[in-house]
């Protein structure tokens, strides 16, 4: 009887310093995550860092010349973020950004022709534009001179609280992507 008590008291210390020892990895990795590993990142960004954004938009990954600004926060407990990038492109036509058209109704938009789901999504953006100032204003992504794409738009009621939106500016052939939530 004695013997199975020993050997029941090691094996209950040995779970407990188990326990103990996988509570304090597990808060540490949360710790680290929340503070000091989850902070803005300004102007660190490569091209395999946005490539996700050219495939989904249906123009290929192959057309990323340079990613010339970038905005990244750090995330929220709840999700809340603010990411936004500019990058140049090699070669982009207002005629590909108007033929192109997708099975799900995926399209480009003209700034000065936006559908109202759309101008929601871009008065969404306005705010944030105080943290990004290398971003287009609100004027310029309303103007002919800008395509818009939506990625993905996320209500609260009748109000956004969430959009992924690509903008390009053919002329110079600039592209611009905007994450945020609320």
């Amino acid at each position: 009887m004695k013997r199975i008590s020993v050997i029941l008291k090691w094996l209950l210390i040995g779970w407990g310093t188990f326990s103990l020892l996988g509570a304090l990895i597990i808060g540490g990795f949360f710790a680290y995550q929340f503070s000091l590993g989850n902070r803005d990142r300004i102007n660190t960004a490569s091209t395999k860092d946005v490539r996700f954004i050219f495939n989904w938009s249906n123009l290929g990954e192959d057309r990323i010349e340079k990613v010339i600004k970038s905005h990244v926060s750090g995330r929220s407990f709840t999700g809340d973020h603010l990411d936004a990038y500019a990058i140049k492109v090699t070669h982009i036509t207002i005629e590909e950004l108007s033929a192109n058209k997708d099975q799900f109704n995926q399209q480009w938009y003209r700034g000065d022709q936006l559908p109202k789901v759309l101008d929601d999504a871009v008065s969404f953006v306005e705010p944030w534009l105080g943290e990004i100032p290398w971003f287009p204003r609100e004027a310029e992504l309303r103007s002919a001179e800008i395509y818009a794409y939506i990625c993905s738009i996320h209500y609260y009621g009748i109000r956004p609280s969430a959009a992924e939106i690509i903008f390009v500016r053919p002329k110079d052939k600039m592209l611009f992507f905007f994450s945020g939530k609320t």
